[in-house]
């Protein structure tokens, strides 16, 4: 019979964080290799083009690529299967082409536009596409942001933009969905990360959980939700996801943002952000002690956190390459069944530019966890009358010889992993997988009473 860990509430150190490390920069290896991925994925599936779509909110696959996004326009990539590039762009980002990490040709047109702006040049998109040698004769994949799991004559990219997609390649029958060649769980070549993609990505999961230990360190009675979001901004680098810095509860005149409501003792309070390869979430209740929560939510401990922490820190002991999504779901359901815990969506998911990917872990799933991927821990409770609780972070998986790479060509990261590995091991005493790297500082930490900041639970 295997027994159950206990888990108590007890004074331990903070983990360390390291708040203005170096900005990493992908190496052109890294960029070009890239290419070859997709271009090796095309192969495979048959395609002569792939037209890769990209707005402010979607240009992770363009990114991958292309090294940047389109910022407030629409923007298109078309590859062709001998590797040639062709970036359509509107008025206001013809001037990054230049700088793609890929280079190709550039193409203008103005309906990427903004509204009201000079229309001049204003060439049918079908014939730029034409131009990029799609025809007839193509077989185009779309490239967008979704997974349409089992329909590839589905699409998610705005219509005037698929009509001249059909156009060019001479009718709907010649295209397909091609977003799972980047991001499906079981082929996408996005779902697994070189060394030096790992190095990149560690620095937004290093920011975002910096971060928020700043602002869980911050939150007093009489602030402000803004005083506490302010700390979560990071060296002006971009959100992947909305901030959240929010006591009581939320949504209130629907603002899904910071604002002036004042923190009470005895409130609820969450607090997420997030930045290119990682996302750090905390969610708790804003008391110095079990003894100062509300009578309808006394046994907070027993009934949510320590069931919920109990559930990560399996997670966490569990996961390695091999295991399948389908296994790691079973195992979470078994050990915080959803019919009394109330979690949805996926227990686990991973990683890139963009917060969610694509997740492996689902009821039934085959996909199997692999040396190189990032993933996301998130399980999220949701029992009626209890605030939340939330520790999500972001950890990696990779095998000897991705780990002896990171350690040689990335020293810095390295001796960061390997610190936040002996601050998880030693001291919260969770038995990770060799296999397991840490992106995040706060991984496994878990303040319950915000008002203590030097008390968390930890497995005994």
């Amino acid at each position: 019979m295997t027994t159950v860990p206990r888990y108590h509430v007890q004074t331990i150190s903070a983990p360390q964080t390291y708040p203005d490390i170096a900005y990493p920069v992908l190496s052109d290896d890294t960029m070009k290799q890239r290419l070859r991925n997709v271009l090796l994925a095309m192969q495979a599936s048959g395609f002569t083009h792939l037209v890769i779509y990209a707005d402010k909110e979607h240009g992770a696959n363009f990114e991958y690529l292309a090294g940047f996004i389109p910022r407030f326009e629409e923007a298109l990539l078309v590859v062709n299967a001998d590797g040639e590039l062709s970036y359509i762009m509107g008025n206001e980002n013809l001037k990054l082409v230049p700088f793609a990490r890929n280079g190709g040709k550039c193409l203008h047109t103005p309906l990427f536009s903004l509204p009201n702006q000079p229309m001049d040049g204003d060439a049918p998109l079908a014939g730029l596409l034409a131009s990029c040698g799609i025809t007839a004769a193509a077989r185009v994949g779309v490239v967008g942001w979704k997974l349409f799991t089992g329909d590839s004559a589905l699409f998610d990219v705005p219509a005037f933009i698929l009509d001249a997609v059909f156009s060019a390649a001479g009718g709907r029958d010649n295209v397909r969905n091609a977003t799972g060649l980047f991001i499906s769980p079981e082929r996408g070549v996005r779902r697994l990360n070189s060394a030096c993609e790992i190095a990149f990505y560690e620095y937004g999961a290093n920011l975002a959980s910096t971060q928020v230990l700043t602002a869980l360190n911050a939150v007093e009675p009489g602030r402000r939700e803004k005083e506490i979001g302010h700390l979560l901004a990071g060296w002006g680098q971009p959100n992947n996801v909305v901030m959240i810095a929010a006591t009581g509860d939320r949504f209130t005149n629907a603002c899904l943002y910071p604002t002036d409501k004042i923190i009470a003792r005895g409130d609820k309070f969450s607090l997420t952000v997030g930045y290119k390869g990682g996302l750090t979430s905390r969610a708790a209740w804003v008391v110095a002690s079990e003894n100062e929560l509300a009578e309808p939510v006394a046994d907070y401990l027993t009934r949510v956190a320590i069931p919920y922490y109990h559930t990560v820190v399996q997670w966490l002991e569990f996961i390695r390459p091999g295991v399948t999504g389908a296994e790691v779901y079973r195992l979470v359901e078994s050990v915080l069944p959803k019919d009394r815990w109330h979690w949805h969506l996926n227990p686990g998911h991973l990683v890139a530019d963009e917060e969610w990917l694509s997740s492996p872990i689902y009821p039934g799933s085959t996909a199997r966890l692999e040396s190189g991927m990032l993933l996301q821990i998130d399980i999220i409770p949701s029992v009626p009358g209890y605030g939340g609780c939330s520790i999500e972070d972001t950890v990696g998986l990779a095998d000897e010889a991705l780990r002896d790479e990171l350690a040689q060509d990335y020293p810095q990261v390295w001796a960061r992993m390997q610190a936040r590995r002996n601050y998880v091991t030693d001291v919260l005493k969770i038995d990770l997988p060799e296999e397991v790297i840490l992106l995040s500082n706060t991984v496994g930490y878990l303040r319950p009473f915000l008002l203590d900041k030097n008390k968390a639970v930890v497995k005994v």
